[in-house]
């Protein structure tokens, strides 16, 4: 038996994963909430995000303990796995102990406005220039990059302090070492040289910064240390378990759904939405974004697409009729009930809709519309198909410019998420989209399984993530 736990630090939920990549077979999983956020009311309204670390840590440790009670008669265990969110930081001392609260990735802080009138971001990207470009993408509010930036052009950057991705604090409170991070995670940074895999050194100095604030670089799916016994004690897990370098949460993502690289296309539906391909080279894009993954190559990725979040608007819309118009209080399956007229929607002819209600990465400020409303289609069924199909018409469009920058065609589509999992009649329309069959990822964890298959890496059971990937990963076909 070959047996391997991953761990999601996400930012709502924290997920750990037990697999058994002999058999195939998740042997279970234990999900709890990230409920450690100690914003305050009045910083909310200054768009703050900050969280408290020895919290999530503490939750960390009763969903490992709770992955452990159900497991341990069938260790032993080879190795632990670490993913979680990206873009946020923390700021450790000489000892790896949290020196204020994690900001995560939703703060707003380099918004504000300095004494010339310019927002921190802006004024981060004036000097640092061209020099941007070799990071791939442009750090954005809340990424490391920019907090650091704001930390250190408001005095609250002490030059003793290290930053520190949650993924990565994670593991080093694990294995008792000082966190490092991997090409995977600084990318997310805003200060990383995709394309040479090293911090961006000149970029770095040119904003201000010094690069002994920035986490030391190790190759990805390689050890990172062994469990201590205090962690051991807290978690349940043996002691002396190998534990792997953290990774993203969307290269663990796409490692833990995707079987064949080079014929394949991901689309992963959440609460938001991405579609991924895997690249040996660097294809620059606008709008879509380069970042290293888990072997040598890229994730070509169209990010920040609309998800769960755009259909959610909508049924709270039709709920909101319900209760405001009709009195009705709840309905409980109203989503079914959406689907289903959907579904036996007559056709939406000319109706179309833009489901881009919060945003995009590219254009924070685009709105949601539809168009094209007459007397034949304003009804609940075709607005909610023409939603649906609005969303899949995005990732369509995302691939359709990966294609025409020089990613060859794939065969097959591959469905992630909750979205596509739990909402055949959305599947259907994506595949008729994409004009390809949807294979639908059978488990349902797919970073903390992706952060599994990098611990199986480095314990030295398979070559590197693909091969793992060919070896676990199991889907079933959409009906």
């Amino acid at each position: 038996m070959s047996h391997y736990v991953g761990i999601d630090l996400g930012t709502t939920s924290i997920t750990v994963l037990a697999l058994d990549t002999k058999s195939r077979e998740v042997l279970g999983h234990e999900t709890i909430a990230n409920d450690t956020e100690i914003t305050s009311a009045d910083d909310r309204l200054r768009g703050r995000s900050e969280w408290d670390m020895d919290q999530m840590m503490s939750q960390v440790f009763k969903v490992l303990r709770r992955i452990s009670d159900r497991n341990s008669n069938s260790w032993p265990l080879e190795g632990i796995g670490v993913t979680g969110q990206q873009h946020g930081m923390v700021l450790l001392d000489e000892r790896f102990r949290p020196q204020g609260p994690f900001i995560g990735w939703q703060d707003r802080r380099c918004l504000d406005k300095d004494d010339n009138g310019k927002t921190y971001l802006d004024h981060m990207y004036s000097m640092g220039g061209h020099e941007f470009l070799h990071s791939e993408y442009l750090p954005a509010r809340g990424y490391m990059g920019a907090t650091l930036f704001w930390l250190s052009q408001t005095g609250q950057l002490p030059g003793r302090l290290q930053a520190s991705f949650a993924p990565d604090y994670l593991v080093g409170r694990l294995c008792g070492e000082q966190p490092a991070t991997d090409p995977t995670n600084a990318s997310g940074s805003g200060l990383f040289d995709v394309v040479n895999g090293v911090w961006n050194e000149t970029l770095i100095e040119k904003i201000g910064l010094q690069k002994n604030v920035l986490p030391l670089i190790q190759a990805p799916c390689t050890l990172a240390g062994h469990l201590t016994a205090k962690s051991a004690h807290e978690s349940g897990l043996p002691v002396g378990t190998p534990i792997t370098v953290a990774c993203g949460d969307n290269q663990a993502s796409f490692a833990g759904s995707v079987a064949e690289y080079e014929d394949s296309v991901l689309v992963n539906i959440g609460t938001g939405g991405q579609v991924s391909v895997y690249s040996t080279d660097p294809i620059r894009m606008d709008g879509l974004l380069v970042r290293p993954y888990l072997k040598s190559g890229y994730l070509l990725v169209g990010a920040g697409l609309t998800g769960g979040r755009a259909y959610g608007i909508w049924e709270q819309f039709i709920r909101l009729v319900g209760a405001q118009v009709f009195g009705i209080k709840d309905d409980d399956h109203l989503y079914i009930r959406l689907n289903e007229l959907a579904e036996a929607a007559s056709g939406s002819g000319t109706l179309h809709c833009d489901p881009v209600f919060m945003g995009s990465l590219i254009d924070p400020m685009r709105r949601g519309a539809w168009s094209g409303i007459d007397d034949t289609n304003l009804t609940p069924g075709n607005m909610t198909r023409s939603l649906l199909e609005g969303m899949a018409e995005q990732f369509k469009m995302t691939y359709d410019t990966m294609l025409s920058n020089g990613v060859v065609k794939r065969t097959r589509l591959i469905g992630a998420g909750n979205g596509v999992r739990k909402n055949p009649l959305l599947s259907h329309i994506l595949s008729d989209a994409f004009r390809l069959p949807v294979q639908i990822v059978r488990h349902t964890e797919e970073a903390a399984f992706g952060a599994a298959l990098c611990a199986s890496v480095a314990s030295g059971e398979f070559e590197d993530v693909e091969a793992a990937g060919k070896a676990c990963n199991q889907y079933d076909q959409l009906t």
